[in-house]
């Protein structure tokens, strides 16, 4: 039998209406107590007895054992999470940037105190990809995860393919219609993406890694040569996270525009939706799909997590406390584009082997096969030089470059 749960809701924005909406059609056996918001003045659409500033009247309400996270400050949101798994409540969170810098501790912090921390609306929206990493897929079966992690790099890019519209014009809608933030660097740049990618890794692998040591390079350099050179090879460009076990002691993850073609799933993942592609030994390539942002959908995921707290669901982190000693590196060879402006680039990236070579007036690009960490230690250079860079081949042509 499920149990009540009384929640503490952190957050009264897209996400936290979205749920509010879900729970009020559902008859779940539970009851959303308090809600803690920031601003006090702002219009409800709720009684104004819901809500409060004070976090405290929701953390020592002993009434309460159920809180939900759903803020934008990554460091409040870790004292909120943190501070009730030691006081014994249960939690749910869509904190993606703060549980990836955290998930150590976080884990921790379960399973010293026994409580849960359930966060499946953190990666891609309403695809329930965390359950079935944590468990479906045993580690040993499991080549590859990568897939449309962010939405809002999404629907940018799809406005590029589908409608013509230049960066500038696509990002513009993308932060009217609530898609991308008024600084959007999170989204475009891959650092959303990343965060996500962490912790879809930790349950793929066992593997817990610093989002600072993983490379990320995003669509902000994106130039109208780019999307023409896609077109003509009949391709589509993505942003797309990876974590690949390259062999029995290595895995390497990183998050890279790519160039995706007709055969591929990805390829008609557009707008704001995201897909998830696993690649595993025996089952082959499986592929989730679906919205990956707004306040419906994300809902969806978190009160899946509530549900499952009504009968005491915990992570049980497997594959990180069995780990059988997989390394994170970066030591990996990709096959590129790069289009760029100056030959010193070029000379510095290193490239072990070169297949094509273009110029024509402004416009230069070279195809190749790179290792990850030159791209890493000419990061800053890079962005100087306003190139753009997109890897294709993912599953064939990625390869440990030591072998």
């Amino acid at each position: 039998m499920s149990k009540k749960l009384n929640i503490g809701l952190f957050g009264f924005g897209i996400v936290g209406q979205g749920l509010y909406d879900i729970i009020r059609t559902k008859n779940l056996n539970i009851e959303i107590k308090k809600i803690a918001i920031k601003d006090a003045s702002k219009e409800r659409s709720l009684p104004a007895h819901y809500f409060t500033t004070d976090k405290d009247e929701l953390l020592n309400n002993p009434e309460i054992n159920t809180i939900i996270e759903l803020i934008n400050d990554t460091e409040a949101a870790f004292d909120i999470v943190s501070t009730a798994l030691k006081t014994g409540k249960n939690v749910v969170s869509a904190s993606k940037k703060m549980i990836a810098l955290h998930l150590n501790e976080l884990i921790a912090l379960q399973d010293e105190y026994g409580t849960s921390l359930l966060y499946e609306g953190a990666v891609c929206g309403s695809i329930p990809i965390i359950r079935n990493l944590e468990e479906y897929y045993d580690n040993e079966l499991l080549h590859s995860i990568s897939g449309i992690f962010n939405g809002s790099s999404n629907y940018i890019l799809s406005k590029g393919f589908l409608e013509n519209l230049d960066y500038a014009s696509a990002l513009k809608e993308a932060q009217d219609l609530g898609f991308a933030e008024t600084d959007p660097i999170s989204d475009v740049g891959g650092y959303d993406a990343k965060y996500k990618l962490v912790i879809a890794a930790a349950h793929a692998y066992g593997v817990v890694i610093d989002p600072d040591r993983i490379f990320n390079f995003g669509i902000q350099n994106l130039a109208a040569d780019d999307i023409r050179y896609a077109r003509e090879k009949n391709l589509k460009i993505k942003l797309v996270p990876v974590a690949k076990e390259l062999d029995d002691k290595h895995v390497t993850l990183f998050v890279l525009p790519k160039f995706v073609n007709e055969t591929e799933f990805l390829y008609n993942v557009e707008y704001e939706y995201n897909g998830v592609t696993v690649q595993a030994a025996f089952a082959d390539q499986q592929f989730f799909f679906g919205k990956g942002a707004g306040g419906h959908p994300t809902g969806s995921a978190v009160l899946s997590d509530i549900a499952a707290l009504r009968y005491d669901y915990q992570y049980e982190y497997k594959k990180t406390k069995e780990s059988k000693g997989l390394n994170f590196t970066n030591d990996v060879e990709l096959n590129i584009y790069l289009r760029y402006e100056d030959e010193e680039l070029v000379k510095l990236l290193e490239f072990k082997t070169i297949n094509e070579r273009y110029y024509s007036g402004t416009y230069k690009y070279v195809t190749g096969k790179v290792n990850l960490q030159k791209l890493i230690d000419n990061e800053s250079r890079i962005y100087e030089d306003k190139a753009f860079i997109a890897f294709a081949d993912q599953l064939t042509g990625v390869s440990l470059a030591s072998v």
